[in-house]
């Protein structure tokens, strides 16, 4: 059984798989997904008091010019809810990590800002995200052949 595929051009195409496999594939994705999470969010906070969200929302704002993002754009890259990082970022102020300030130009507009111990705190944690992220994927491929070379492939493409 195959699926008909739309490519970009708008040209059907067959892909070859069907629902069912997708549906697995997906399955183990999202399995590995939860593993890898739950990893590196008991690592970060064993080790670093930093949740697997504050550690991301501190590299986010680590990489943003200035050091601040709006808040609705780390919301997006968060992939959390307005509510959610107004909470967050409550706490990584509460950690005297980061803090929030109004955009000056318009009064409505609140960023997410880092401070120099978020700074340290990031690049403290960092080493234990990457160590921890590469033994968990390490682990996941030793255990099941088909996600090995999922991921062998994956990181030959990234290289």
């Amino acid at each position: 059984m195959t699926s008909q595929v739309s490519t970009p051009s708008g040209a059907s195409g067959t892909s070859g798989t069907s629902g069912v496999a997708d549906a697995r594939m997906w399955s183990r994705l999202l399995a590995l997904h939860a593993h890898v999470e739950s990893r590196l969010g008991a690592a970060l906070q064993r080790r670093h008091g930093l949740g697997l969200s504050e550690y991301r929302a501190l590299g986010f704002l680590t990489d943003a010019p200035d050091g601040e993002l709006r808040m609705q754009d780390l919301a997006a890259r968060l992939g959390l809810n307005q509510s959610s990082v107004t909470r967050l970022v409550g706490r990584l102020h509460a950690a005297d990590l980061a803090f929030r300030d109004l955009c000056p130009d318009d009064k409505r507009g609140v960023y997410a800002v880092i401070k120099d111990s978020g700074h340290t705190r990031h690049q403290e944690a960092r080493a234990t995200y990457e160590e921890t992220l590469t033994a968990a994927l390490d682990e996941a491929a030793g255990e099941t052949p088909e996600v090995g070379i999922a991921l062998a492939a994956l990181r030959q493409s990234f290289k």
